[in-house]
């Protein structure tokens, strides 16, 4: 696990828990300065996770978009980064299933050679593996996660790709994602 400077999360905590109470008495000013330094955080927080997917700009929208539907609901007397990261890790989900119907949808209206679609799966995990948790994932739970999840195969082609069986597929990818949501509980 990587050092973190404890003292500065307890600052930006204590900070941004502030600017939260004083946004929801009204001021703007506070708001503003608080989405500012968010939108950062959550742009790092998902590089440093699912690496540099070309829908991780739209997901830091997405989730700014979320916190201020959700600002009613923040609890001034509960830390802030349990709330905001909830909220993040929930938009980086939608994310990453939008983007798996999206790279589905585009497979069944295109008619791709074999060979195109093996350096689509090669630039795709490269770009995956780029991401500190899915790093942490085992190989081979990263590899069916990269061809169900992100390139959109079914659970029949990615056997076949694996030289597996269908039910492996499905136990693997079930395995993948209840321990990357582990790891994402787990890295707040």
């Amino acid at each position: 696990m990587a050092y973190t400077d404890s003292s500065a999360d307890d600052s930006d905590e204590a900070r941004w828990a502030a600017l939260m109470c004083s946004a929801q008495h009204g001021s703007e000013d506070d708001y503003r300065q608080l989405l500012i330094e968010l939108s950062r955080v959550i742009k790092h927080y998902l590089l440093s996770r699912i690496g540099r997917q070309h829908f991780v700009d739209d997901c830091v929208q997405d989730s700014l978009i979320a916190i201020h539907q959700a600002r009613h609901s923040y609890d001034p007397r509960r830390r802030f980064r349990p709330w905001l990261f909830a909220i993040v890790r929930h938009k980086a989900i939608d994310a990453l299933r939008r983007q798996h119907s999206q790279q589905k949808l585009a497979l069944q209206q295109e008619v791709t050679q074999p060979d195109s679609l093996q350096g689509q799966d090669c630039e795709i995990e490269n770009n995956i593996a780029q991401g500190r948790l899915l790093a942490r994932l085992s190989p081979e739970h990263r590899e069916v996660l990269t061809l169900t999840k992100f390139i959109g195969l079914s659970n029949a082609e990615a056997a076949t790709h694996l030289s597996i069986s269908e039910g492996a597929v499905k136990v693997r990818v079930h395995r993948a994602i209840g321990n990357l949501t582990r790891l994402l509980e787990a890295d707040l």
